[in-house]
């Protein structure tokens, strides 16, 4: 059963909608824009907003679904849990569809996760993100923060050695799919003139 899970997670984490909407819908591939990888935010900067959430949504399910289901229907958990919970991130930054070349894994990370946290873990990740986004100028290091955030409400909800070494692995996957960024020094992001005159 959690072999079949992990393989399930890791297909469905695996399927590249960002590419395969780019070329069917807008007739190019998304990986010529931005930062090169295939995810939502080079869909929108393709010049489709529409489109571009639609494929952050489809790649958040893909996380949250196979988690939800074997978790909730099939009362896997503890560290059995643990590959079901970092197979579709693996299956995003590896995909065997792009020659093992993927994504940052940033919406199937925040898919699993969410699908395990509910109702409030959703809130500290997006609401981590978007404050340490406008915060830090190195949208990595906003990642990282958002990760010990999580880090921090779990520990409050009732942290086990297992959900450690869970977020430990998401941590080293995210880390890896960012570590161009992560190579900058993080710092505050400078006021604008308007912030500066209130």
């Amino acid at each position: 059963m959690i072999a079949l899970w992990t393989l399930v997670g890791f297909l469905l984490g695996s399927l590249p909608f960002s590419v395969w909407l780019g070329k069917l819908v807008l007739r190019t591939d998304i990986r010529g824009y931005g930062d090169g990888n295939p995810g939502g935010t080079n869909v929108i900067r393709a010049g489709n907003r529409g489109l571009g959430l639609l494929v952050i949504i489809l790649d958040m399910l893909k996380g949250a679904v196979p988690v939800a289901l074997a978790h909730y229907l099939f009362k896997v958990d503890g560290w059995p849990l643990a590959p079901v919970m970092l197979a579709p991130i693996l299956g995003h930054a590896f995909s065997p569809f792009l020659s093992f070349r993927g994504g940052k894994a940033l919406a199937s990370t925040f898919g699993a996760w969410t699908a395990l946290t509910v109702p409030f873990g959703p809130f500290v990740m997006g609401g981590s993100v978007f404050v340490f986004h406008k915060l830090l100028n190195v949208s990595a290091w906003a990642v990282i923060a958002a990760l010990l955030a999580l880090l921090g409400f779990l520990m409050i909800a009732g942290l086990t050695l297992p959900l450690l070494a869970t977020w430990a692995g998401t941590v080293a996957i995210l880390a890896w799919t960012h570590r161009a960024d992560l190579r900058q020094r993080p710092a505050l992001r400078p006021k604008t003139s308007e912030q500066s005159g209130r």
